[in-house]
């Protein structure tokens, strides 16, 4: 029972990181699955669900149809409702009970693609996954399919930058990203493009006259291989938070790939400190690592990050954990003095440790968006 949650929820689902991921961009996501994971996306996951227009559906997968494999009448809706919405794009999602039926929806999408003459793909997604693992497969599939080299355009454009992961899951109102954007530029970087808010599929289309791609979170980290593999466009990992903006330009300049682990590693290795304790930060890996940076280099405590998350592969520190399950987490934060994570974390940890609020809407949703 180590992967039980008793007390703290779980991360939002890959299927739900897609929809995340693909919100803005006008095509059509569909959700292989009898409602279940329409509703929790709907009602917790998705801040923009009751003030922004977007084709998510769910198929409505009856036991019938799953048990007898009956995927003409999937596509058969698909290209009814596409014939009338006319999206730019048809993205396949799948849930636990096609995955373990082994729908092809690569197959699906190809024959849709064929049919309607409107491009389409699957992201393999199973229900099992965390949130960054399926915002960052649909997005790497629209690097794929949508971007197109720009040569003669990057040539001249010093100094340009795509920012790639930004998701509400993430950062919340399309205006922190704004923000994000604007700390650039006060350090003479131009966005091209944002993956993917407030940004339309023609904008990140675009995203091959970049010079440069940051990741901002690493739902984007995907999407950065994907075109420097196609383009070779180098890519730096961090977010440029108002106090570390400075030097994520410096990082884009020299291209450091990930500032915030060199600046802490230096930090330990000159061993200054205001005090003893050890802050201890919980969350997505990218986020959380530039706000530990930021505590090092300004204020010189010492910050160690917990990350519950999948993909976490090089972006943590040498003190950091990759933690699986709440039980792990709990003996992680067992001598925990401060914790910065989000408020429903506080349970599991110890009553006398100093705890600051940091609301991470994969974790805990709405619940505390109205909070400053």
């Amino acid at each position: 029972m180590r992967q039980a949650y008793r007390i703290i929820p779980i991360y939002t689902s890959d299927v739900s990181g897609v929809c995340s991921a693909l919100y803005e961009l006008g095509g059509m996501v569909v959700i292989h699955d009898p409602s279940g994971c329409n509703s929790t996306y709907n009602t917790h996951d998705e801040i923009r669900w009751y003030n922004q227009d977007s084709l998510i559906f769910i198929s409505g997968l009856t036991e019938i149809d799953a048990v007898m494999g009956n995927d003409e009448k999937f596509l058969s809706d698909i290209k009814e409702a596409a014939g009338e919405l006319h999206p730019k794009f048809i993205a396949l999602v799948s849930s636990p009970i096609p995955f373990m039926n082994g729908t092809d929806f690569p197959a699906l999408a190809k024959v849709l693609e064929t049919e309607t003459g409107i491009p389409a793909f699957a992201v393999p997604t199973n229900g099992m996954h965390d949130y960054v693992y399926g915002a960052g497969k649909a997005l790497e599939e629209i690097a794929r399919r949508f971007v197109s080299e720009q040569m003669e355009d990057r040539n001249g454009s010093e100094r340009t930058v795509n920012l790639l992961g930004a998701t509400p899951l993430d950062f919340g109102p399309i205006s922190k990203v704004e923000e994000l954007k604007k700390n650039l530029e006060q350090y003479g970087w131009k966005t091209i493009s944002t993956w993917a808010m407030g940004d339309s599929l023609e904008d990140l289309a675009q995203a091959g006259k970049a010079e440069m791609n940051l990741v901002i979170s690493s739902v984007g980290l995907r999407a950065a291989k994907m075109l420097k593999e196609k383009y070779g466009t180098p890519y730096v990992i961090g977010t440029p938070y108002k106090e570390y903006a400075e030097r994520i330009s410096e990082a884009l300049e020299k291209r450091i790939q990930i500032p915030a682990i060199e600046d802490r590693r230096r930090e330990n290795l000159q061993g200054t400190g205001n005090s003893e304790k050890i802050i201890t930060l919980i969350g997505e890996p990218v986020t959380i690592g530039s706000l530990a940076a930021i505590i090092e280099r300004r204020h010189h405590y010492k910050t160690r990050i917990l990350c519950p998350l999948e993909n976490a592969e090089g972006l943590l520190g040498e003190h950091d954990l990759k933690i699986c399950g709440e039980e792990e987490m709990e003996n992680a934060l067992k001598n925990a003095q401060i914790v910065v994570a989000d408020p429903l974390y506080r349970p599991i940890c110890p009553i006398e440790c100093e705890f600051y609020e940091r609301a991470h809407i994969a974790f805990s949703g709405r619940m505390f968006l109205k909070n400053k």
